[in-house]
């Protein structure tokens, strides 16, 4: 059966728009042919914990997410590892910024959906913000390679890529989850390239570290990123509008409605720094060098919070940081 017809208005947001009526809001899912089911039971406990915990999913969306029936087994799995958003562990005082791994199954866009079918959650991350343990950002790191050879990679479907028109299909990848509290992933492309994303989280910002290897004959150019930061999950900072937006290469910042609390970030060298208004998201999308064969190029990206007024005192002390060497 299609997930899509096991929606019921009891499980879903709703708005009640008086004389007894209600408008069913059906939730953005990636649908359930793309889930993810986990291979063993700590797999599977780790991603409930994800899920319930942190990123606060209803059973539809993890049932989107990781393939699991929505009602009995759903119920079954959380009962067995006693995962219930009230039993959630304390962070430790002064610990690193929260980063997972993005589940899938809820679509991290508000809106611009037809600009982002299918995404791929091996290159996006979670970040929380220090204030909300409820509120994030998804780090799509990177959603788009493009080089002298086309669109080289993207990490969802839209338009065609140079593996899409030759009716070639990647294969699902995940983020390593390393017991030092990074991530990382990798990915070789049919024709011998390969790049990947570093993820390091610290106690005031996010470091983010991405190469690419040229495994080609040929040298490589153009080789421009498009690396998104989605406003979704982050309470306060989901109007559909660029004026909350400041724009000052590298970095790209945004603040929340009561202008009180930024998002920044940046990534060196930048190409082009810009928003959309319609996901809401934030782009600092660098360039590598020309890459010749068999070398490797490599991008280095920040992404902090901001409590305040002087956005341009904290950037002078995020500059001062050396966080591009």
């Amino acid at each position: 059966m299609k997930l899509s017809t096991l929606i019921l208005a009891a499980a879903i947001p709703c708005t009640v728009l008086g004389e007894g009526k209600i408008a069913i809001e059906k939730p953005a899912l990636v649908e359930d042919r793309d889930a993810r089911p986990p291979k063993t039971e700590e797999e599977l406990r780790y991603w409930l914990q994800n899920m319930v915990w942190h990123h606060h999913f209803n059973h539809l969306e993890i049932a989107a997410a990781i393939g699991l029936e929505r009602g009995d087994e759903i119920d079954k799995a959380l009962g067995r590892f006693k995962i219930h958003r009230n039993a959630k562990p304390k962070r430790v005082a002064d610990a690193p910024l929260l980063v997972l791994p993005y589940p899938g199954g809820r679509h991290p866009r508000i809106g611009f959906l037809d600009g982002a079918i299918k995404p791929q959650r091996e290159t996006k991350v979670s970040i929380f913000a220090p204030w909300d343990d409820e509120s994030y950002v998804v780090a799509d790191v990177p959603e788009a390679i493009w080089s002298n050879l086309g669109l080289t990679y993207l990490a969802h479907t839209h338009v065609p890529t140079i593996w899409t028109r030759q009716k070639i299909e990647l294969k699902p990848l995940e983020w390593n989850r390393r017991e030092d509290g990074t991530f990382d992933m990798q990915r070789k492309l049919p024709n011998g390239i390969e790049f990947g994303t570093r993820i390091i989280p610290t106690r005031d910002a996010v470091h983010m570290k991405m190469w690419l290897k040229n495994g080609t004959d040929e040298k490589l150019t153009g080789l421009r990123i498009q690396n998104c930061i989605m406003l979704k999950g982050a309470r306060g900072f989901t109007a559909q509008t660029n004026d909350n937006k400041l724009l000052r290469n590298p970095y790209v910042a945004v603040h929340d409605d009561d202008r009180k609390r930024w998002i920044i970030t940046a990534w060196d060298p930048c190409h082009r720094p810009w928003a959309n208004a319609k996901c809401p998201c934030l782009h600092s999308d660098p360039k590598f060098p020309d890459c010749a064969p068999g070398e490797t190029q490599h991008l280095r990206g920040w992404l902090s919070f901001y409590e305040g007024a002087d956005l341009d005192a904290e950037l002078e002390r995020i500059e001062a940081t050396g966080w591009r060497k």
